[in-house]
């Protein structure tokens, strides 16, 4: 569940065409705006895709905004003029244009509008469309020369969702044989596959389908990219990533592998399994880390391949275990030659993100979490690890500049949303784009200070807290315990479009968001220590964190909430009936109230068996089952006596919305003041702009309710 991005960033790129009057742009807050709101956080752009010319002298990027009023998003292609910092924007008014990248000649561009790829100069002339394809491609790649091009489309799938009855095209029935027939917010009848296209002077040719004839998906779904696919230097070969299983074996497994397809053969090898390698059986119901399979090579998570630029080598990220998809993503390179492979990023204890080559073929560059910050590192093929900035933010890898000496990246902070920065090799940033430049320079924001709190087990555990603007330390705040989601997604320095620190800070309120134990950035045992035991020493850290903030003489103890999603909302339903009255308000999002119910609730199975060890009608010898159905919240509403608001996605098949209705209806039974908030068109996430906005509302109604 941490790879959110990657799909959000797709969502909101999502390209569609304007009707006149509904044209969406930059837009600039008023003069007398001087704390962030909901409706000024929706005004701001968001930096999706960025790529350089070959020169290093022109770059273009995609930014998304957004409209209230009208419920629409829109996404333009600006031009960047690299020495000078000058902007302009290509896409004309009314269009949604996104993902553009240059091809080999440095001047022209590549780039989706309407589900269809298209060519444009890049001064903006000369738009031609290439595909025809009634608006189905979802993402592309060119290969090194500029000949040819991946496109990703949907093909037919129904391994576990039977095709529709011919004659009975308006039934919107669903009949499933088997499992993973939904995922994340969608019933699985269709998988992306990726097509070699040769592009010609009449477009795009019909292309090949490098999975013909394989239920398989690649990029996998729901959160991959294009970045699971990646052409070799010479065009020669393509290497993708894939998981190639379908329902229960899909289920409950995370082991994906790096494949190697040859373009004029079109023969394909795995490179993380032996031609004769066979899967042992598994028992379906238990966690996977001491069956058979733990002693599979490459049995987790292996994704993101890029070959180095003297071809001779892949590198990809892999994770030792099946079933474990918080497990650490270990940078390893393989010669192709030889089949041997090195595992290079050993020294560096947490995982890596995005990474890229350096032109030598020796070094390769990477970003990674530590510390509640993201920052850049590199490694060489000998394992030699040297961090490159140790700034207070977050720093997305995008690639490294055509100069072979500067890395490109997004960076934010929590108080800043993504630009793009130029990052040369002594970790000296310079900031390429100002896209919410007016919003700064208008607002006031709240500080954001690091706090070390002491666990009731004697560690050190980071918190961030973040202050009103404006504070005054001799008045007294409401403050609210942020609880982290994943349940292994770090507490890093991110700027989230909903769960906005800064806009909570901007109503008066202080926030702790500690990064409790099961975060990465602490080393492993600090990370594992949550799998299995949810209710345990990560509760005890939530209650240290607020425990230590509430003794500040600025903080009124009498007014403290919790909030948070996912995980996050499993925690504040758990707290609700374990806070020995610390709280006067809770708010769960999209929570899990009952954990007997999520095991045969949620899709991807994997994640359960890992973290709750079994299913739960899997009982020891003395008839007990695992702490953590034991321990689930829903055993606890007996003690429930303070307001609580659920809030949740419809679609949401990641954590049904029944979790939500299940702990509401518990809450009114007991008498217990509560709200319930149902989007019946979102999933996991709230996207579309009136319910964002909704959203923002309704959560800071109840908590000024009970709080102020």
């Amino acid at each position: 569940m941490k790879k959110f991005f990657l799909l959000l960033l797709t969502l909101m790129a999502t390209s569609t065409n304007l009707a006149a009057g509904d044209v969406i742009g930059r837009q600039t807050p008023p003069e007398t705006a001087r704390r962030l709101t909901p409706e000024l956080l929706w005004a701001m752009g968001r930096i999706g895709s960025f790529a350089a010319s070959s020169d290093g002298q022109t770059a273009v990027y995609t930014t998304t905004y957004y409209s209230v009023e009208k419920n629409k998003s829109r996404s333009l292609i600006q031009r960047l003029d690299m020495p000078t910092g000058r902007t302009e924007t290509l896409t004309p008014d009314d269009s949604s244009e996104s993902g553009a990248v240059f091809l080999a000649d440095g001047r022209t561009l590549l780039f989706l509008a309407g589900g269809e790829l298209w060519t444009m100069q890049s001064d903006g002339t000369g738009r031609r469309q290439l595909s025809r394809t009634g608006g189905a491609i979802g993402d592309f790649l060119p290969s090194p020369d500029g000949r040819r091009v991946i496109v990703v489309r949907d093909v037919a799938q129904h391994t576990s969702v039977r095709a529709k009855e011919a004659d009975l095209p308006l039934s919107t029935g669903i009949v499933a044989d088997e499992l993973m027939y939904k995922h994340w917010d969608t019933y699985v009848t269709a998988a992306p596959h990726p097509f070699v296209c040769t592009i010609g002077e009449n477009g795009l040719d019909e292309g090949v389908d490098i999975l013909e004839g394989e239920p398989y998906e690649c990029p996998m779904m729901p959160f991959g990219g294009i970045e699971q696919i990646a052409w070799s230097p010479d065009g020669r070969q393509i290497a993708y990533t894939c998981r190639k299983k379908t329902g229960t074996a899909y289920a409950i497994s995370t082991d994906s592998d790096i494949y190697l397809y040859d373009i004029a053969t079109r023969q394909t090898r795995n490179l993380c399994k032996p031609a004769d390698f066979v899967p042992p059986a598994v028992e379906t119901t238990e966690s996977l880390a001491q069956q058979a399979v733990k002693d599979v090579p490459f049995a987790g998570y292996d994704q993101n391949p890029q070959f180095s630029p003297d071809g001779r080598c892949v590198a990809w990220t892999s994770m030792a275990r099946d079933g474990y998809e918080s497990d650490r993503a270990r940078l390893v390179v393989m010669e192709l030659a030889t089949g041997k492979t090195h595992f290079i990023s050993e020294k560096f204890e947490s995982g890596v993100d995005a990474f890229c080559w350096a032109p030598d073929s020796r070094t390769l560059y990477f970003s990674g979490v530590w510390h509640g910050r993201t920052n850049l590192y590199s490694v060489t093929l000998g394992g030699d690890l040297r961090r490159l900035t140790d700034d207070v933010c977050d720093y997305s890898l995008l690639g490294l500049a055509p100069d072979g000496k500067t890395l490109l990246c997004k960076r934010q902070s929590m108080s800043r949303a993504d630009e793009i920065y130029a990052v040369d090799l002594r970790g000296r940033a310079r900031q390429l784009t100002d896209e919410n430049g007016s919003f700064y320079a208008r607002l006031d924001f709240g500080e954001v200070r690091e706090r070390w709190v002491k666990t009731t087990d004697g560690k050190d555990m980071l918190c961030w807290v973040i202050y009103p603007p404006g504070f005054d330390s001799a008045k007294k705040y409401p403050a609210l315990l942020f609880c982290e989601g994943g349940p292994q997604s770090p507490v890093s320095q991110f700027w989230s479009f909903r769960w906005n620190f800064q806009v909570m800070a901007a109503r008066d309120y202080i926030i702790i968001a500690p990064n409790r134990r099961g975060l990465p950035g602490f080393g492993m045992d600090w990370l594992e220590e949550i799998s299995g035991d949810y209710a345990g020493q990560c509760m005890k850290d939530y209650l240290s964190a607020i425990d230590d903030l509430k003794r500040e003489p600025y903080v009124d103890a009498d007014r403290l909430g919790a909030v948070g999603a996912s995980f996050g909302g499993y925690s504040v339903y758990w707290l609700a009936g374990n806070h020995d009255g610390r709280f006067k308000a809770f708010i769960a999002h999209d929570g899990i109230f009952n954990t007997e119910q999520q095991y045969v609730e949620t899709e991807e199975l994997w994640f359960p068996n890992w973290d709750m060890g079994s299913a739960p009608w899997k009982r020891d010898a003395a008839g007990r089952q695992q702490s953590v159905f034991e321990q689930s919240p829903h055993r606890f509403v007996d003690r429930w006596d303070t307001p609580i608001l659920c809030i949740h996605g419809q679609r949401d098949f990641r954590i049904e919305y029944t979790q939500a209705e299940s702990a509401f209806t518990a809450a009114r039974l007991r008498g217990v003041p509560a709200q319930l908030l149902l989007f019946p068109d979102e999933n996991h996430w709230v996207l579309k702009p009136q319910n964002g906005i909704l959203w923002q509302r309704t959560f800071f109604r109840w908590l000024d309710r009970w709080l102020k």
